[in-house]
């Protein structure tokens, strides 16, 4: 791929993430989502035409809790191993931030998926190929609104419909739009539909 081909793809993916930080709740500016691709050249691309990953690096905080941040790590490894998962540890250790997204150009190996589970308890981690972040998903006009229910919210839609939470139906962990909202289990969605009756038609689904 040419450094020009390169620094394209790059600039859908830095779009994406920040648009995906932000569909989460955490502060992005308007200015890291509607850069245009010279501008995004112009800022992160060396006299040669190569953007430097690292420099795409950065870390937000929750709209809604102070205490809350993330921080997105962009590797320029092919095939992210466990040295790498340790790098961004030890980073997420210095900034005192619980969590963490790992983005990166090839795959993942599965000794360094064990320590994404390893350390769960501890740092809440996630990983994306560069891949998975060319097109924003859930922007698409054939994918309906998601919103992710606060745990009052879920309590209030069980309670009112006289459910259990094992009569709602399911959305897999592994779905595309429940990795890019980062569900995690028992946390449910409301889906928005268009519907040719009622203007709107509500779902909602928990993650499993």
């Amino acid at each position: 791929m040419s450094d020009v081909d390169e620094t394209a793809k790059l600039w859908k993916v830095n779009r994406t993430i920040h648009e995906l930080v932000r569909d989460r709740g955490f502060l992005v500016s308007d200015d890291e989502i509607n850069m245009d691709l010279q501008r995004f050249r112009d800022l992160y691309a060396n006299n040669s035409g190569t953007v430097d990953r690292n420099q795409l690096n950065f870390y937000t905080t929750s709209r809604t809790n102070p205490t809350d941040q993330i921080f997105v790590y962009f590797t320029e490894e092919k095939s992210v191993g466990v040295k790498t998962m340790r790098k961004l540890l030890g980073i997420l250790e210095e900034k005192s931030i619980q969590r963490g997204i790992i983005v990166f150009p090839g795959n993942m190996t599965p000794s360094a998926r064990k320590v994404i589970v390893a350390m769960s308890a501890q740092y809440r981690l996630e990983e994306f190929s560069e891949a998975d972040l060319l097109v924003n998903i859930v922007h698409h006009t054939l994918v309906p609104r998601h919103e992710v229910l606060t745990p009052e919210e879920k309590k209030n839609l069980l309670e009112k419909y006289r459910l259990k939470e094992t009569q709602l139906p399911r959305i897999q962990l592994a779905d595309p739009v429940a990795r890019y909202y980062g569900l995690r289990r028992g946390q449910v969605v409301k889906i928005t539909r268009p519907s040719e009756t009622s203007g709107r038609y509500a779902s909602y689904r928990i993650c499993f």
